[in-house]
């Protein structure tokens, strides 16, 4: 793949600045109060008040796909930035604070007025399955007018998430987004976040997919409902008219890299114990993108990818406890 030198960044997410609260429950507690297991579901504002009363002791840390992608290709060492809209509360304030010291450049202003800035009540089960309800508050108010045209231009690859696609305004961001990054001649990535997210808004994704997506990434259940098939070689089949390269995670499976020409698989690291799965898929791209904006092979790329998915499932958040650099050793 090849990107503009002129680039001083590797990659900018745009996504949700969501304030994780992570607690652990027994199964029972899901089924109590009308929990999907291993899903996200968006809540209102009384919804996760009331969830956030009845969980146990809990876990605050800054999270969102596209900022944990991000948080992961800076402990890589390399250079990214963020754009997602806040409120100029103390969740507000802690996400900032999270997101810069990672290294990340993070300039988009905060909101002085409407909606809280957004958390995700997180209920961790005792085979490490995180199941997700997310209030959006001030991230449902992203639009066109937060991106930042010279930080998009900047960045080597825009990486996308598919959790922000509910909102109208949000939608337009992306196809803006996207449009910005490839008048620079840089690419765009998505992922697919969430089943839930590709049922909701399924044509919509393929359009998204088939114009404006360069690198796609998904587990199984979502490119599986994307095309509408249970068949991996009638999606390997898709995707190579769809995109110029997609990773899709299998969880203890691996991977599968699929570029227009060839499929690579790639194994899981291995895991001495899974604590919490929060965050994999967010930093299976991490290691991705750091490996290709950084001129790797595409099965380097996956193995990067597969070294930081196995870092974070082995504590509990989103975000890495390792500098990933070291423990990649680049």
């Amino acid at each position: 793949m090849s990107t503009a030198q002129s680039a001083t960044l590797s990659v900018v997410g745009i996504g949700n600045a969501i304030v994780d609260v992570i607690g652990h429950a027994e199964d029972t507690f899901l089924e109590r109060h009308g929990m999907v297991k291993g899903t996200m579901a968006l809540v209102d504002e009384e919804r996760a008040d009331a969830i956030y009363r009845l969980m146990g002791p809990a876990i605050e840390s800054s999270g969102g796909s596209a900022a944990n992608t991000v948080a992961g290709v800076a402990s890589f060492g390399a250079k990214a930035g963020f754009i997602g809209k806040l409120r100029d509360d103390l969740l507000g304030t802690v996400f900032r604070h999270d997101i810069t010291a990672t290294g990340t450049l993070f300039p988009t202003a905060p909101a002085t007025d409407g909606p809280g800035t957004a958390r995700c009540l997180i209920v961790v089960t005792p085979d490490a399955q995180r199941t997700m309800n997310t209030y959006l508050g001030a991230c449902a108010n992203l639009g066109p007018a937060d991106l930042d045209r010279e930080l998009i231009e900047s960045a080597q690859i825009t990486h996308l998430e598919g959790y922000l696609y509910d909102p109208p305004l949000a939608q337009e961001a992306f196809r803006q987004a996207s449009e910005i990054a490839h008048g620079a001649g840089r690419k765009v990535s998505l992922s697919l976040s969430d089943v839930f997210c590709v049922q909701r808004h399924r044509e919509a994704f393929q359009r998204l997919v088939d114009h404006h997506v360069d690198v796609l990434f998904a587990n199984e259940l979502e490119i599986f409902e994307l095309f509408q098939t249970s068949r991996i070689e009638a999606v390997i089949d898709r995707l190579r008219v769809s995109t110029e390269l997609a990773a899709i995670t299998r969880s203890e499976r691996g991977s599968l890299i699929v570029a227009q020409n060839r499929v690579i698989e790639i194994a899981a690291e291995a895991v001495p114990r899974v604590v919490d799965t929060t965050g994999a898929g967010d930093l299976y791209a991490a290691g991705f993108l750091f490996g290709l904006t950084s001129g790797r092979s595409l099965p380097a790329c996956g193995r990067l990818g597969s070294l930081a998915a196995a870092e974070v499932i082995g504590h509990v958040g989103a975000r890495p406890e390792v500098a990933l650099h070291e423990l990649a050793g680049v």
